[in-house]
């Protein structure tokens, strides 16, 4: 997989960013959610996800669909 960086909103490099895939996904870098009673409200974590806490701007950064 290739990812290109299309852009963060913390003003600089690093967490949070949204990267495109040639796959047509994305890649989310966040931070790891951990707060026990927010992870009892999510669905079906398997053994290779994870969930990751982004700032809504962050999804600006997204090509719109054409």
């Amino acid at each position: 997989m290739r990812l290109t960086l299309l852009g963060t909103s913390s003003g600089k490099t690093g967490c949070p960013a949204l990267y495109a895939t040639d796959r047509g996904t994305f890649v989310v870098q966040g931070k790891y959610v951990t707060d026990p009673e927010a992870i009892a409200d999510l669905v079906d974590l398997r053994d290779d996800e994870f969930y990751v806490e982004v700032p809504a701007d962050l999804f600006d950064l997204a090509p719109k669909p054409e």
